[in-house]
């Protein structure tokens, strides 16, 4: 999978032409244990651009098969919820599994117009100086069978908003204006999206930095799907699968725990009561760390407390002593 943030520089489309994909259909009963008739189209070769399959990813049935008509019938699919709940990894996990390309983009406040589009740069031909326009990343994934990702969408910048919006439509034909040329998108190109937000900016203080969308961007999309927190028991057989050292029966105890905590620091975001919640990403880190210190109290401590609020402490203290039967503050050192 290739990131925008890496090192490596977009080759232009007209020197490295897209080698042509050949795809089978498979059951997606077989490939994600979803009950659906579902016919979706695979590539029979993996690159260097497909993600890596992680076996003890679990999948949201719904968001799956949004997902999976995006591959399928090329529908433009935002995923939105709130964070830590895999949103972009879901995408991922769907296209290693149809050993899809993917093409990963930030979209935080230093992507510019000119990173997406492209710009002229200073190459060296024939040991001479000369100047060359590069292609961004999106005529790059355009001209592919790529699947390109825009993650936290709702903290891109207007500029870059508008140019995103020249693909959303079904056609998705791309100008060029500095070069005088049309891209015409690779019958397997995919556009998809992530975003905390449904485009309506930082509403309860959590996401600061997020913008309010345009609506005519909105509805370009033509599937909007909501990842939510899973149930408790199907999260702490994600814990113990990215934490096997604690794959036994205390372990599993202990586990259990660490997600009650969790889904209590939820209700009182819900309620208002506190300001933050416990990712299962969170979750996943206190497990982890509580491999580094043998002590589930000062894991907490350091994974999650520290970054409250100070008056919400004593509140996240008492969600762990219910949990824990134990005192948290009274081991503080």
């Amino acid at each position: 999978m290739l990131r925008l943030d890496q090192e490596n520089k977009v080759p232009d489309s007209r020197q490295h032409p897209p080698a042509a994909a050949a795809q089978s259909l498979q059951s997606v009963r077989s490939l994600f244990h979803i009950d659906s008739d579902l016919l979706v189209p695979v590539f029979t070769e993996r690159d260097s651009h497909v993600p890596d399959i992680d076996p003890a990813y679990r999948f949201n049935k719904d968001v799956t098969l949004a997902i999976l008509a995006g591959f399928t019938h090329n529908r433009r699919v935002m995923v939105q919820g709130l964070h830590g709940t895999g949103k972009s990894t879901h995408i991922e996990q769907v296209a290693a599994r149809l050993n899809w390309p993917c093409v990963r983009v930030n979209l935080d406040g230093h992507i510019s117009r000119l990173d997406l589009v492209g710009k002229d740069a200073i190459v060296l031909r024939e040991q001479q100086q000369v100047t060359e326009f590069q292609e961004g990343i999106v005529p790059w994934s355009l001209q592919r069978p790529v699947a390109l990702i825009f993650d936290e969408y709702d903290a891109g910048r207007p500029d870059v908003m508008f140019v995103i919006q020249r693909i959303l439509e079904r056609d998705g034909k791309f100008t060029l204006l500095d070069q005088n040329r049309v891209i015409t998108p690779h019958p397997h190109f995919r556009l998809f999206a992530t975003s905390n937000t449904v485009g309506l900016g930082n509403l309860n203080g959590m996401y600061h930095g997020t913008q309010v969308l345009n609506h005519a961007q909105i509805d370009r999309w033509n599937i909007v799907a909501t990842l939510n927190y899973l149930p408790q028991d199907e999260e702490t057989d994600i814990v113990l699968a990215r934490v096997p050292a604690m794959n036994d029966a205390a372990g599993r105890q202990l586990a259990s725990s660490m997600v009650a905590v969790a889904s209590l620091t939820r209700h009182g975001y819900a309620a208002g009561d506190l300001a933050c919640l416990m990712s299962p990403r969170t979750v996943i880190t206190w497990a982890e760390n509580c491999q580094i210190f043998r002590d589930p109290a000062l894991a907490f401590r350091l994974s999650f407390l520290n970054k409250c609020d100070e008056a919400e402490r004593p509140m996240v203290a008492e969600y762990y002593q219910r949990c824990f039967n134990e005192e948290l503050l009274a081991t503080a050192p």
